[in-house]
């Protein structure tokens, strides 16, 4: 059969020009006999959407959603050359993307795909990975229905190589603080943790537990440069081992202990807590729990940072969207996003006053466009560490997730709240300490109480530099 008498080809160049009105796309589509079409008009070629074989046609045109594109991804019967999955969703508007579903003529595209659906045939398609958590996403279980555990270990087990590839130095896997676009991950990442310790008012001697410490990134950083006790917990082994070996290769010994524990195992108390996008991963029957575990654990008036990613809201905001449920599947098993107004609602009514509240969506963008621009660029690196199917879809992931921050459908918030206590919050009035520039850090590796210098001394100072002689330029 003739390219020209193939009635699959036919009604793929039929089905594709009409999604391409609809799209407008500065994008093309290769099908699986090297043809070109463009989805949209004048668009460039450099960057192609590939699909492999007409079977993957077949497949999406009988499970039509987000779920079919993202098990064609992973299996590789659709692809993306040219350009990072982000560089293609660059060039297509994200709300017409959204919506092409809805806005495509049914009727035609019915009539094109009869001769793929006839076909039958799924010949070479291939299998997805043997690690697919398929059924398993434990979604509204409280925690006896839930393997906590197996879902942290699924997702940040993967390797620790791996998040080294597109992490910052520190290995933070959450939004950066980004003072302006033009700031390094790097320098994002440590204004952060700097500011988490401001928010928190850490002062040299306290006790932090840090909640989902991960790579103890924060742990050092609270350590290192204010001079706190740190308790920090994860449920994943690789994390575990690394921020290990982390604290003790800076020293840290005598000032953090790292352990393989569930924060609702820990005993003792604290005067401030931290939760670093590790919230995510509780589940909805669960955050009643959460918050009374935090209360549990903290001293009066003590004081607990909750950073999170949460959806806008809505009629229904715990309903699982298209999205959620690929996400839960093939990224984070067990995870579900809360909505700001039921955070807040959730500290009131459960012993906290809530302070302070950021919105940190645009940081988030930014920090997703560094993860994926560095992964892409050492996409093969990764290949030999995970394999091709999981970084095409961390990929997918990461470039989903940053048109949504991009749009405002996901948002993520730093919040802080006190212990309530009758009285006064103990807090200076002045907050202007919590957003300057970050300074140099106050203590180094072990904690020293800096000398407190008199009003005296100050003036003293002050009028020795203002009359000490300038040297002539040259």
């Amino acid at each position: 059969m003739t390219p020209d008498t193939d009635k699959r080809l036919v009604a793929a160049r039929r089905i594709t020009a009409h999604v391409a009105d609809l799209l407008q796309a500065d994008l093309s589509l290769r099908l699986w006999n090297g043809e070109v079409l463009p989805l949209g008009p004048n668009a460039r070629d450099d960057i192609q959407i590939v699909i492999a074989r007409p079977s993957a046609v077949r497949r999406l045109m009988l499970k039509p959603g987000l779920m079919t594109l993202f098990e064609m991804f992973a299996t590789g019967d659709m692809r993306i050359e040219g350009g990072s999955p982000l560089d293609a969703a660059d060039r297509w508007d994200h709300g017409r993307a959204i919506h092409l579903a809805k806005r495509a003529d049914k009727r035609l595209i019915a009539k094109a795909a009869l001769p793929f659906l006839f076909d039958g045939s799924d010949a070479g398609a291939t299998q997805l990975p043997e690690w697919d958590k398929t059924g398993n996403d434990g979604i509204g279980a409280d925690k006896s229905g839930r393997s906590d555990k197996d879902f942290i270990q699924f997702h940040y087990d993967v390797g620790n190589d791996f998040y080294a590839i597109f992490l910052d130095p520190e290995m933070v896997y959450s939004s950066a603080y980004f003072t302006d676009h033009d700031a390094t991950l790097e320098a994002a990442q440590e204004e952060k943790l700097d500011r988490i310790c401001r928010k928190l008012r850490l002062q040299p001697g306290q006790k932090l537990l840090d909640v989902g410490c991960g790579w103890a990134g924060l742990s050092c950083w609270a350590a290192r440069n204010y001079g706190v006790t740190v308790h920090g917990v994860t449920l994943s082994q690789a994390q575990l081992d690394y921020g290990r070996a982390k604290v003790e290769r800076e020293g840290l010994s005598d000032k953090i202990t790292l352990e393989l524990k569930d924060y609702r195992d820990v005993v003792g108390e604290y005067d401030a807590i931290s939760q670093v996008e590790m919230f995510e991963h509780v589940g909805f029957a669960n955050h009643e729990r959460h918050f009374l575990e935090m209360k549990r654990l903290l001293k009066p008036r003590g004081l607990y940072f909750h950073q999170a990613s949460v959806r806008r809201g809505g009629l229904n905001p715990i309903k699982a969207t298209n999205t959620t449920k690929v996400i839960t599947r093939f990224i984070f098993p067990g995870g579900e996003l809360d909505t700001i107004g039921m955070t807040v609602t959730n500290l009131g009514r459960l012993g906290f006053e809530t302070l302070d509240v950021e919105d940190m969506r645009e940081h988030f963008e930014l920090t997703l466009k560094h993860w994926e621009d560095r992964l892409y660029a050492r996409r093969e690196d990764a290949y030999a560490m995970v394999g091709e199917a999981r970084t095409r879809l961390w990929l997918i992931y990461f470039a989903l997730f940053k048109k949504s921050f991009e749009r405002g459908s996901v948002l993520v918030y730093q919040t802080v709240a006190q212990k309530r206590r009758p009285g006064p919050s103990g807090l200076p009035l002045d907050r202007a300490s919590l957003y300057a520039p970050r300074k140099t850090p106050v203590v180094a590796k072990t904690a020293v109480t800096p000398v407190k210098r008199s009003l005296k001394t100050k003036v003293v100072d002050a009028i020795a530099k203002a009359t000490r002689p300038r040297k002539p330029r040259v």
